[in-house]
């Protein structure tokens, strides 16, 4: 005779109070792409959410100071010929954002303080070099003009957007899908995780990986990894038993 057991949650008697309508936003329709992703991104003008839409990806741009019911004709930043996975703000200017695609592009977007009456349609760049989806990007934190890009191709791309030109190219250093990439505070370091179970440290200048960290979670699903601000690594993942698991490395 075999016994169920049930674990115990921590949080089955919690329970949250949901905001006003007028202090949400209603009626969008997010995306239901299977991939790892926030779908959102936030800066201290808009609030950008991806999602469904026919033909291509697309993604929303909705001011903050402007909650509450959104009609199901608001214009959509679109260009893309297949689902949006990533998008970006870039940390020194609130009205550009990059958008990372399935179509294998990364496109950067100015995006107007007013609402406008149609589509966005046209980048200001399409960034092209991957040969596989792009699924995460990322803005270098101090230098203007730089963003990171990484596909299930296992490269890593730094493009000079100014240009669009690659400005270096990190490959042979991922043998599986990566998971996340992240830059230290002064964007000198990246770290990264992937499917191969590795956390790895590297410095994009050097085109080396300086650091390496072989299962820091023994579980199958995905682990991701942040710099901390002292310079540690914080990381996410889940024990053999799938309880989620947090670990801090020097």
């Amino acid at each position: 005779m075999s016994r169920r057991v049930v674990r115990q949650s921590k949080f089955r008697h919690v329970f949250g109070q949901p905001v006003k309508a007028d202090q949400m936003y209603e009626d969008i329709r997010v995306s239901k792409v299977t991939w790892d992703s926030s779908f959102c991104a936030v800066n201290p003008k808009f609030v950008a959410i991806i999602v469904e839409s026919g033909g291509g990806g697309a993604f929303m741009v909705l001011p903050l100071a402007k909650t509450g019911r959104v009609d199901k004709n608001h214009p959509l930043v679109t260009g893309h010929t297949a689902p949006v996975l990533d998008i970006d703000w870039c940390p020194h200017n609130d009205n550009v954002i990059a958008s990372a695609s399935e179509d294998t592009t990364v496109m950067v977007w100015q995006i107007p303080d007013y609402v406008p009456v149609r589509n966005i349609t046209e980048p200001v760049v399409t960034l092209e070099g991957h040969s596989k989806r792009v699924g995460i990007i990322s803005w270098h934190p101090t230098a203007r003009n730089v963003l990171l890009s990484a596909g299930c191709d296992n490269l890593v791309i730094l493009w000079n957007v100014g240009t669009g030109e690659m400005l270096l190219v990190l490959e042979d250093m991922h043998t599986d899908l990566i998971y996340n990439v992240g830059w230290n505070r002064n964007g000198s370091l990246l770290v990264t995780t992937c499917k191969d179970k590795k956390v790895r440290v590297i410095d994009p200048r050097k085109q080396q990986v300086v650091a390496e960290k072989t299962k820091p979670h023994d579980g199958a699903r995905p682990i991701r990894a942040i710099f901390m601000a002292d310079g540690k690594i914080f990381t996410t993942g889940f024990s053999k038993m799938s309880e989620r698991q947090l670990g801090l490395w020097d």
